[in-house]
Protein backbone atom coordinates (compact mmCIF):
# COMPACT_ATOMS: atom_id res chain seq x y z
CA UNK A 1 0.00 0.00 0.00
CA UNK A 2 1.34 3.42 -0.92
CA UNK A 3 1.74 6.04 1.78
CA UNK A 4 -1.39 8.12 2.35
CA UNK A 5 -1.50 11.66 3.68
CA UNK A 6 -3.94 11.38 6.56
CA UNK A 7 -5.11 15.00 6.37
CA UNK A 8 -5.84 14.78 2.64
CA UNK A 9 -7.43 11.36 3.10
CA UNK A 10 -9.92 12.59 5.67
CA UNK A 11 -10.58 15.91 3.92
CA UNK A 12 -11.42 14.31 0.59
CA UNK A 13 -13.58 11.66 2.24
CA UNK A 14 -15.42 14.40 4.14
CA UNK A 15 -15.94 16.24 0.84
CA UNK A 16 -17.52 13.11 -0.64
CA UNK A 17 -20.05 13.06 2.18
CA UNK A 18 -20.82 16.76 1.73
CA UNK A 19 -21.42 16.29 -1.99
CA UNK A 20 -24.06 13.69 -1.16
CA UNK A 21 -25.63 16.06 1.41
CA UNK A 22 -24.95 13.58 4.20
CA UNK A 23 -27.19 10.89 2.70
CA UNK A 24 -26.79 7.77 4.78
CA UNK A 25 -26.07 9.73 7.96
CA UNK A 26 -29.34 9.03 9.78
CA UNK A 27 -31.87 6.22 9.80
CA UNK A 28 -35.26 6.95 8.23
CA UNK A 29 -38.62 5.24 8.75
CA UNK A 30 -38.20 1.47 8.91
CA UNK A 31 -40.36 -1.37 7.68
CA UNK A 32 -40.19 -5.14 8.25
CA UNK A 33 -36.81 -6.56 9.17
CA UNK A 34 -35.24 -9.33 7.07
CA UNK A 35 -34.32 -12.52 8.92
CA UNK A 36 -31.16 -13.07 6.89
CA UNK A 37 -28.57 -10.48 5.82
CA UNK A 38 -28.86 -9.22 2.28
CA UNK A 39 -25.97 -9.87 -0.10
CA UNK A 40 -24.49 -7.05 -2.15
CA UNK A 41 -21.85 -7.33 -4.85
CA UNK A 42 -20.36 -3.88 -5.37
CA UNK A 43 -17.26 -1.73 -5.10
CA UNK A 44 -16.76 1.39 -3.05
CA UNK A 45 -15.91 3.88 -5.81
CA UNK A 46 -18.91 3.00 -7.98
CA UNK A 47 -21.46 5.89 -7.91
CA UNK A 48 -24.37 3.52 -8.52
CA UNK A 49 -23.22 1.28 -5.67
CA UNK A 50 -22.98 4.33 -3.40
CA UNK A 51 -26.70 5.00 -3.82
CA UNK A 52 -27.54 1.45 -2.72
CA UNK A 53 -25.20 1.64 0.27
CA UNK A 54 -26.90 4.88 1.30
CA UNK A 55 -30.26 3.09 1.17
CA UNK A 56 -28.88 0.29 3.35
CA UNK A 57 -27.79 2.84 5.96
CA UNK A 58 -31.08 4.74 5.83
CA UNK A 59 -33.00 1.49 6.25
CA UNK A 60 -30.64 0.13 8.93
CA UNK A 61 -30.07 -3.07 6.98
CA UNK A 62 -27.28 -5.57 7.52
CA UNK A 63 -25.64 -6.98 4.41
CA UNK A 64 -22.83 -9.27 3.42
CA UNK A 65 -20.64 -7.23 1.11
CA UNK A 66 -18.73 -8.99 -1.65
CA UNK A 67 -16.25 -6.40 -2.99
CA UNK A 68 -15.87 -6.47 -6.77
CA UNK A 69 -13.20 -3.88 -7.65
CA UNK A 70 -11.86 -3.55 -11.18
CA UNK A 71 -9.34 -6.29 -11.84
CA UNK A 72 -10.77 -8.38 -9.01
CA UNK A 73 -11.04 -12.13 -9.49
CA UNK A 74 -12.66 -13.28 -6.26
CA UNK A 75 -16.31 -12.25 -6.61
CA UNK A 76 -16.76 -10.63 -10.02
CA UNK A 77 -17.09 -14.05 -11.74
CA UNK A 78 -19.84 -14.98 -9.29
CA UNK A 79 -21.91 -11.99 -10.41
CA UNK A 80 -21.56 -13.14 -14.00
CA UNK A 81 -22.68 -16.64 -13.02
CA UNK A 82 -25.62 -15.49 -10.88
CA UNK A 83 -27.01 -12.72 -13.06
CA UNK A 84 -25.62 -13.32 -16.51
CA UNK A 85 -23.67 -10.08 -16.85
CA UNK A 86 -20.83 -8.20 -15.20
CA UNK A 87 -22.64 -5.16 -13.81
CA UNK A 88 -22.72 -3.51 -10.41
CA UNK A 89 -24.34 -3.22 -7.98
CA UNK A 90 -25.94 -6.66 -7.84
CA UNK A 91 -28.26 -7.50 -4.94
CA UNK A 92 -29.25 -10.95 -3.71
CA UNK A 93 -31.98 -11.23 -1.07
CA UNK A 94 -32.01 -14.73 0.45
CA UNK A 95 -35.23 -13.84 2.28
CA UNK A 96 -37.26 -13.52 -0.91
CA UNK A 97 -35.00 -15.37 -3.37
CA UNK A 98 -34.86 -12.18 -5.44
CA UNK A 99 -31.77 -10.91 -7.24
CA UNK A 100 -31.34 -7.83 -9.38
CA UNK A 101 -29.11 -5.27 -11.06
CA UNK A 102 -29.73 -1.52 -11.48
CA UNK A 103 -29.34 0.76 -8.47
CA UNK A 104 -32.75 2.43 -8.86
CA UNK A 105 -34.50 -0.94 -9.05
CA UNK A 106 -32.61 -2.15 -5.99
CA UNK A 107 -33.48 0.98 -4.02
CA UNK A 108 -37.17 0.69 -4.95
CA UNK A 109 -37.11 -2.96 -3.93
CA UNK A 110 -35.48 -2.21 -0.58
CA UNK A 111 -38.00 0.50 0.26
CA UNK A 112 -40.97 -1.63 -0.77
CA UNK A 113 -39.82 -4.56 1.36
CA UNK A 114 -37.94 -3.00 4.27
CA UNK A 115 -39.05 0.63 4.39
CA UNK A 116 -42.29 2.54 4.04
CA UNK A 117 -42.52 2.15 0.28
CA UNK A 118 -40.98 5.36 -1.08
CA UNK A 119 -37.29 6.25 -1.12
CA UNK A 120 -36.24 9.77 -0.04
CA UNK A 121 -35.49 12.51 -2.57
CA UNK A 122 -31.74 12.24 -2.02
CA UNK A 123 -31.93 8.87 -3.76
CA UNK A 124 -34.63 9.73 -6.31
CA UNK A 125 -33.40 12.84 -8.13
CA UNK A 126 -32.30 10.93 -11.21
CA UNK A 127 -29.37 12.60 -13.02
CA UNK A 128 -28.70 14.95 -10.09
CA UNK A 129 -28.29 12.02 -7.70
CA UNK A 130 -25.94 10.32 -10.15
CA UNK A 131 -23.89 13.47 -10.75
CA UNK A 132 -23.32 14.13 -7.05
CA UNK A 133 -22.54 10.47 -6.43
CA UNK A 134 -20.03 10.51 -9.30
CA UNK A 135 -18.42 13.70 -7.99
CA UNK A 136 -18.14 12.07 -4.58
CA UNK A 137 -16.14 9.26 -6.19
CA UNK A 138 -13.90 11.73 -8.01
CA UNK A 139 -12.93 13.45 -4.76
CA UNK A 140 -11.42 10.16 -3.59
CA UNK A 141 -9.09 9.85 -6.60
CA UNK A 142 -10.15 6.29 -7.41
CA UNK A 143 -9.74 4.85 -3.93
CA UNK A 144 -11.83 1.70 -3.62
CA UNK A 145 -11.97 1.09 -7.36
CA UNK A 146 -9.14 -1.32 -8.25
CA UNK A 147 -8.05 -4.64 -6.78
CA UNK A 148 -4.81 -5.20 -4.90
CA UNK A 149 -3.42 -8.77 -4.76
CA UNK A 150 -4.47 -10.33 -1.48
CA UNK A 151 -5.11 -13.60 0.29
CA UNK A 152 -8.69 -14.62 0.97
CA UNK A 153 -9.83 -14.90 4.60
CA UNK A 154 -11.53 -18.12 5.69
CA UNK A 155 -14.39 -16.17 7.28
CA UNK A 156 -15.91 -12.80 6.33
CA UNK A 157 -14.81 -9.87 8.46
CA UNK A 158 -17.32 -7.62 10.25
CA UNK A 159 -17.56 -3.84 9.96
CA UNK A 160 -19.77 -1.45 11.92
CA UNK A 161 -20.23 1.60 9.75
CA UNK A 162 -22.62 4.02 8.13
CA UNK A 163 -22.41 5.35 4.61
CA UNK A 164 -21.99 9.09 5.25
CA UNK A 165 -19.13 8.76 7.73
CA UNK A 166 -15.89 9.92 6.07
CA UNK A 167 -13.86 7.65 8.35
CA UNK A 168 -15.95 4.57 7.58
CA UNK A 169 -15.49 5.22 3.86
CA UNK A 170 -11.72 4.98 4.23
CA UNK A 171 -12.02 1.57 5.91
CA UNK A 172 -14.50 0.30 3.32
CA UNK A 173 -12.17 1.35 0.50
CA UNK A 174 -9.41 -0.84 1.91
CA UNK A 175 -11.77 -3.80 2.26
CA UNK A 176 -12.80 -3.28 -1.35
CA UNK A 177 -9.28 -3.01 -2.75
CA UNK A 178 -8.25 -6.20 -0.95
CA UNK A 179 -11.45 -8.02 -2.03
CA UNK A 180 -12.23 -8.92 1.58
CA UNK A 181 -15.84 -10.01 2.13
CA UNK A 182 -17.44 -8.52 5.21
CA UNK A 183 -20.66 -8.39 7.14
CA UNK A 184 -21.73 -4.74 7.14
CA UNK A 185 -23.59 -3.60 10.26
CA UNK A 186 -25.14 -0.20 9.59
CA UNK A 187 -25.36 1.98 12.70
CA UNK A 188 -26.30 5.42 11.38
CA UNK A 189 -27.70 8.07 13.71
CA UNK A 190 -31.01 6.90 15.15
CA UNK A 191 -30.25 3.25 14.43
CA UNK A 192 -31.96 0.81 16.82
CA UNK A 193 -28.82 -1.31 16.39
CA UNK A 194 -26.61 1.19 18.22
CA UNK A 195 -27.33 -0.08 21.73
CA UNK A 196 -26.18 -3.60 20.86
CA UNK A 197 -23.10 -2.19 19.16
CA UNK A 198 -22.12 -0.08 22.17
CA UNK A 199 -22.62 -3.08 24.43
CA UNK A 200 -20.18 -5.03 22.30
CA UNK A 201 -17.56 -2.37 21.55
CA UNK A 202 -17.76 -0.24 24.68
CA UNK A 203 -18.46 3.06 22.92
CA UNK A 204 -20.30 4.61 19.99
CA UNK A 205 -17.46 5.07 17.54
CA UNK A 206 -17.13 3.91 13.96
CA UNK A 207 -15.63 2.39 11.95
CA UNK A 208 -15.17 -0.70 14.09
CA UNK A 209 -13.65 -3.81 12.55
CA UNK A 210 -13.79 -7.34 13.90
CA UNK A 211 -11.77 -10.07 12.21
CA UNK A 212 -12.89 -13.55 13.31
CA UNK A 213 -9.90 -15.03 11.51
CA UNK A 214 -7.39 -13.43 13.87
CA UNK A 215 -9.51 -12.30 16.82
CA UNK A 216 -8.45 -8.70 16.14
CA UNK A 217 -10.94 -5.90 16.86
CA UNK A 218 -10.15 -2.22 16.44
CA UNK A 219 -11.43 1.31 15.91
CA UNK A 220 -9.79 4.14 13.90
CA UNK A 221 -9.83 4.06 10.12
CA UNK A 222 -6.07 4.56 9.77
CA UNK A 223 -5.38 1.61 12.10
CA UNK A 224 -7.94 -0.52 10.27
CA UNK A 225 -6.39 0.22 6.87
CA UNK A 226 -2.91 -0.55 8.15
CA UNK A 227 -4.09 -3.79 9.76
CA UNK A 228 -5.93 -4.97 6.64
CA UNK A 229 -2.98 -4.35 4.35
CA UNK A 230 -0.43 -5.86 6.71
CA UNK A 231 -2.60 -8.93 7.27
CA UNK A 232 -4.09 -9.64 3.84
CA UNK A 233 -2.07 -7.98 1.09
CA UNK A 234 -0.09 -10.52 -0.90
CA UNK A 235 3.60 -9.94 -0.33
CA UNK A 236 4.87 -11.74 -3.41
Amino acid sequence: MSERNRTVDVATSFAASVLRLGSGMSVGPLGPRPKKPLELFEFEACPYCRKVREALSLLDLTAIIYPCPKGGTRFRPRVQDLGGKLQFPFLVDPNTKQSMYESDDIIDYLYRNYGEGIAPLTLKLGPLTLVTSSLASLTRFGMGSSAVPSREPKKPLELWSFEASPFCRIAREALTELELPYLLHNVAKGSPSRDAFVKRSGKMMVPYLADPNTGKELFESADIVQYLYETYQSKG
